[in-house]
C-alpha cells in the first residue's frame, strides 16, 4: 500500500508536485490570512469553504461541491491530472484532510497530506515564504466516485450493519455539548471515535500498526464494512484517511450530523 502521507523531508526532495495550503478555522479567523503570512515556498492557498465544498444547505455545512465548479477551483490552483498533490494545514491535517478526500472522490489518484503539516515542515529546519507563486492553470478533470461516500440512509444502515464512526468529540457524540449545530446527539449505533485520537502530541498520525489497534478496538478490522461521520464532513475526512493510513477502507458521510438533522423524522440518540 502506498501511504496517503509524505514526510517534510519526502516533500522538500519532490520536485513537479502542486501543493495547496489548506489551513481553516471554523469561525475564523479566514486561513488565506494564515497564508499570507507565512507557506511552503510554492504552496497555493485552497479555500475549504470555497473550493472544497457547495454553500450550506438541505446538504449539510460543507456538501459536497458539483463536479464542474471544482474542477474549476481545481484548475485555478493549478491541479492537474498527471502531476502529485500534497496538501497541508496548521492542525494536524484535520482540514487539509478534507482537501485529501474530495480530489480522490473526483478522481485524483496521487493526493497526499504533509504528515504533521506546517509545524513538521518548520520543525525540520525548512523554509517558509511570504511570496504568493506565479500559477500556471492545471488541467485536472473531474469524475466523480473514486471514493466511497454514503447518504443519510446508508450511513443509518451501516451503523448496525457494519462500524459507523463519530469523529467528533466525545460530548458532542453523546449530546452534552452541542456549539455548532441547532440540534445535539448522534446518529442511532454510531460508534464514539473523536480523530484527535488519530494523532500524537506533534500532529502526526499514529503509525498503521498503532492505528489499526486503534480501530480494532473499535470493532473494526478486515472485511468489516466502514463509515466515518462528523459535523460536516471535514475530521470525519481525517478519520478516512487515519483508515487509509491503517490499510482499512472506508466511506464519508459527507453531510454528517449537519445533514442528518435537516430531516426530523430521523432518529436522534444521546448518552
Amino acid at each position: 500500500m502506498t501511504s496517503p502521507l509524505i514526510s517534510p523531508a519526502d516533500l522538500a526532495a519532490l520536485g513537479g508536485v502542486t501543493v495547496l495550503d489548506v489551513r481553516w478555522r471554523l469561525g475564523g479567523p479566514p486561513g488565506v490570512e494564515l497564508y499570507r503570512e507565512g507557506h511552503l515556498p510554492g504552496a497555493v492557498f485552497c479555500d475549504l469553504n470555497a473550493d472544497l465544498a457547495a454553500p450550506p444547505g438541505a446538504g449539510g455545512r460543507h456538501p459536497l461541491p458539483a463536479a464542474d465548479p471544482f474542477q474549476d477551483a481545481m484548475r485555478r490552483l493549478g491541479v492537474s491530472g498527471a502531476r502529485p498533490v500534497v496538501v497541508y494545514d496548521d492542525t494536524a491535517s484535520m482540514a487539509a484532510a478534507r482537501a485529501w478526500w474530495v480530489l480522490r472522490y473526483f478522481g485524483h489518484d496521487d493526493v497526499r497530506a504533509l504528515d504533521g503539516g506546517l509545524r513538521a515542515w518548520t520543525e525540520a529546519g525548512l523554509p517558509i515564504t511570504k511570496e504568493a507563486p506565479d500559477v500556471a492553470p492545471g488541467d485536472f478533470t473531474a469524475r466523480p466516485g473514486g471514493m466511497p461516500a454514503l447518504t443519510a440512509a446508508e450511513a443509518a444502515a451501516l451503523a448496525t450493519e457494519g462500524v459507523l464512526l463519530d469523529a467528533r468529540a466525545a460530548e458532542r457524540y453523546r449530546g452534552e455539548v452541542e456549539p455548532v449545530d441547532p440540534v445535539a446527539g448522534h446518529i442511532p449505533g454510531a460508534v464514539s471515535a473523536p480523530t484527535t485520537d488519530n494523532v500524537g502530541p506533534d500532529g502526526r498520525f499514529l503509525d498503521p500498526a498503532a492505528l489499526r489497534a486503534r480501530f480494532a478496538g473499535l470493532g473494526l478490522g478486515e472485511g468489516v464494512q466502514a463509515g466515518a461521520y462528523c459535523g460536516s464532513g471535514v475530521t470525519a475526512a481525517h478519520e478516512v484517511l487515519a483508515l487509509a493510513v491503517a490499510g482499512l477502507p472506508a466511506a464519508l458521510y459527507v453531510g454528517s450530523w449537519s445533514d442528518w438533522i435537516t430531516d426530523p423524522t430521523r432518529p436522534i440518540a444521546t448518552g
